[in-house]
């Protein structure tokens, strides 16, 4: 008889993200607990100069692998990594370059030869893979198009969060206002300038903001919060992510994305999903992605992107109707349990790579 237990697999992670960035934890989380024995080769930070200390420390750790798993951002190490493997990649793109760097943060005109460059970057990257997660079957079908990849290569993740962290709480604020809470990166995709606008519209109404955050459209939307004399807002520039519930369980309703560029229309942020698992009622932009999780009405209340007069109007109807905000919470936190915790993704993760080794 054979007693000798079955070998594990073994995974390499290869991440240009250091250990403690959420999509990290989330990858590294999920594929611990799917039961695979997972070596990593991780920056301290998010330098470009760590890279070729990761291919490096690749080198070294990649024997005995059965896969390789390159995370976020790896479009620029997939390629190199490739060359060094036979092993098949499976790529969590979570972001294209072409996307961040020209349609949200204006670094290239799109028909430049920079744009190219990014985009080019994301081209091979998605080429050389064998598999590639993705949040949301429209990411699925527009990558495909924009970066001429089959959609056979691509399997269908929701983002999750941990419910051990994100977790609804029972805190409760007591100056007796209704509490709007945003938290994230001050990006253009965020739109963080129509939250500030909306809630200039609103500065009659017994409502306070609280906005968490930094980035770079920081100093300009502090200085248009300045112009607007916004003494309704609580402006915080960083909280630990172990704290976050805490802020968001204070509040009567949370806030997703509403942005005004290309990259608004196909983006499923992390802040929804932490939204949905703190059981609060969510407002965001409304986008082909987010309705594939979240129904309006029902289990958000999804607006017009760049549009300060539909977060204003969609803030007070949920101030207004306790029936409502208590029902689209509930909603909303049923959909995460059953979609998007890191039990769900390790689930999904699993199946796929073992469907690659089989």
């Amino acid at each position: 008889m054979n007693s000798s237990k079955k070998r594990k697999i073994k995974i390499c992670y290869v991440a240009g993200r250091e250990g403690s960035y959420s999509r990290t934890r989330t990858m590294l989380y999920s594929l611990k607990t799917a039961g695979f024995e997972v070596v990593t080769c991780l920056p301290p930070n998010k330098s470009f100069k760590n890279y070729p200390k990761i291919l490096w420390e690749f080198l070294r750790k990649k024997r005995g692998c059965d896969l390789v798993v390159v995370g976020f951002y790896g479009q620029l190490l997939l390629s190199i990594v490739w060359l060094l493997t036979r092993k098949p990649i499976l790529f969590d793109v979570y972001i294209s370059t072409f996307g961040t760097m020209v349609d949200d943060r204006d670094k290239a005109r799109p028909t430049s030869f920079l744009a190219k460059l990014f985009w080019l970057s994301d081209v091979i990257s998605m080429t050389l893979a064998d598999r590639i997660i993705i949040e949301s079957q429209h990411h699925i079908r527009e990558y495909a198009r924009m970066f001429r990849v089959p959609e056979e290569k691509f399997r269908h993740v929701f983002l999750a969060t941990d419910p051990d962290v994100m977790r609804p709480k029972s805190v409760s604020q007591t100056n007796g206002k209704f509490l709007v809470h945003f938290h994230g990166e001050y990006a253009p995709f965020h739109g963080v300038r129509y939250i500030l606008q909306a809630a200039h519209q609103l500065r009659n109404e017994n409502i306070q903001f609280q906005i968490i955050g930094k980035g770079i459209t920081y100093q300009e939307d502090m200085q248009l919060a300045k112009v607007l004399n916004l003494d309704n807002c609580n402006f915080i520039e960083w909280v630990k992510y172990e704290e976050l519930p805490d802020y968001m369980s204070q509040a009567d309703c949370c806030l997703g994305f509403f942005g005004d560029n290309p990259r608004t229309k196909r983006v499923f942020t992390n802040k929804v999903i932490e939204a949905i698992a703190v059981g609060k009622p969510l407002i965001s932009t409304k986008n082909q992605p987010i309705q594939e999780l979240l129904k309006d009405g029902e289990s958000a209340v999804l607006v017009e992107r760049a549009n300060p007069n539909a977060i204003a109007e969609a803030i007070l109807k949920l101030r207004d109707d306790k029936a409502l905000r208590e029902r689209i919470a509930r909603q909303g936190h049923e959909l995460f349990l059953q979609n998007c915790t890191l039990a769900v993704f390790s689930t999904k993760i699993k199946s796929i790579i073992e469907e690659m080794l089989h």
